[in-house]
């Protein structure tokens, strides 16, 4: 791996609280703008620019993105962001419900991503990455980090855990009840050493951001294609980086990713469920909502009552003997319900499925499916399966996991291009 130490556009730390935001894409257009009017100075601002225009807006307009490179000139000009000229990498620790995870901030090889040192396990949507691409070109900058994973090293820890014990540069609890705390890595001895840790591992993993990466990707690309074209290309620019953050795999913990189909495709409660017993399942009707405890165990919600779907002996034993893809939960599901049963064919175009983070819990499900649709509580996909499936070169189905706690974008800002 080649993980570098980068010029830092952070926020002030007295400001760090105020400006940092969670994904832009875990808001949608009418929460994002809701948000921004209460935290005029969030993050989400600059990341989602169409909340500085009226609703009605083409939020995918030139002038929108045009918008969101302006608001952050304006904050630095304003001092509310610094650009660092040091090349530092900084420690970013995040601690939620009594776990905590620390990863390293930095910035990583295009070649490596190019070349599968970077492996990831989803495919990605063209319309989904357009967006990030055209936000990336208008600021000349990556500021959303691409969250990645990597198999412990332990002398890499010992390292981490020497820096963590000075003072932090930021220390604050946002609003979803999460610790944030950043130490900047600047000194030369610190910096090597971590630099010199990462050359000793072999491949980091996409846990989440794969749109953000192959935005990421494609921006480098074009930028270095420019540069080729112009005689100027020397490898050193800064847009053949892209700003990530690294996390031992041990400390990283997945949440379920439910499903919710809007209608039955036609079906009655009893022929749903009947059809589901002719697919190898075990069900059961129960009292109360389903949260699954154990691989190969689901929920289904539907016509106001729960059952607990079980894999049959056939089916199991289909399952233990599966590639790592189509044996985990998700596949199942989607296999042997929702394709064949219940017609979604395709889930990444299908309007009729909706996914839904497990943190939302089970009363979500319920709200979604109503008295027509149908819910799935899954079991959460584990990281070893995670790593099974990228290093064996497939790709999971749709959502399949959901990683908690969120990393907050506003932090940490890589420039890639000069200012305009």
């Amino acid at each position: 791996m080649k993980v570098l130490p980068f010029p830092c556009i952070r926020p002030v730390p007295e400001r760090a609280a105020e400006v940092a935001a969670l994904p832009y894409d875990v808001f949608d257009r009418a929460e994002a703008a809701a948000y921004v009017s209460e935290h005029p100075l969030s993050f989400l601002g600059i990341d989602r620019p169409e909340t500085q225009f009226a609703p009605e807006q083409d939020m995918y307009a030139p002038e929108v993105y045009a918008r969101g490179a302006e608001l952050l000139q304006e904050r630095i000009d304003e001092g509310i962001y610094q650009e660092d000229p040091s090349m530092s990498y900084f420690l970013y620790e995040l601690t939620q419900d009594g776990r905590t995870q620390t990863g390293v901030v930095g910035v990583c090889s295009v070649a490596d991503y190019d070349a599968g040192t970077i492996k990831r396990h989803e495919n990605t949507r063209a319309e989904k990455e357009r967006d990030r691409i055209e936000h990336i070109r208008a600021l000349g900058c990556q500021t959303g980090p691409i969250f990645l994973t990597y198999r412990d090293e332990p002398v890499l820890s010992f390292i981490l855990a020497t820096v963590k014990s000075g003072s932090p540069l930021y220390n604050f609890t946002d609003e979803e009840g999460v610790r944030q705390r950043v130490w900047e890595v600047r000194r030369p001895e610190s910096v090597d050493a971590i630099r010199e840790m990462f050359g000793r591992v072999p491949c980091a993993y996409i846990a989440d951001g794969h749109h953000r990466a192959a935005s990421a990707m494609r921006v480098a690309h074009e930028m270095r294609a420019a540069a080729e074209e112009a005689g100027t290309y020397t490898g050193k620019e800064p847009f053949n980086y892209f700003l990530a953050v690294l996390f031992p795999a041990s400390e990283l913990t997945i949440l379920p990713y439910n499903r919710v189909v809007a209608d039955r495709a036609g079906r009655s409660v009893e022929e749903l469920l009947a059809e589901v017993r002719d697919a190898g399942f075990e069900v059961a009707e129960v009292e109360g909502a389903i949260e699954p405890a154990v691989p190969g165990e689901m929920g289904m919600f539907t016509g106001g009552h729960w059952y607990r779907l079980a894999l049959g002996p056939e089916l199991a034993e289909a399952v233990r003997e599966a590639d790592p893809v189509s044996a985990l939960d998700v596949s199942v599901l989607q296999d042997r319900i929702l394709g064949p049963i219940l017609q979604i064919d395709d889930p990444r175009e299908d309007p009729r499925i909706a996914f839904v983070g497990g943190i939302r819990g089970t009363e979500e499900l319920e709200r979604r499916a109503g008295t027509e649709g149908v819910a799935f509580s899954m079991h959460a996909t584990g990281i070893d399966q995670l790593l099974a499936v990228a290093d064996a070169g497939l790709l999971m189905p749709p959502k399949s996991t959901w990683f908690e706690p969120k990393l907050r974008s506003g932090l940490f800002i890589h420039r890639i291009a000069p200012k305009a």
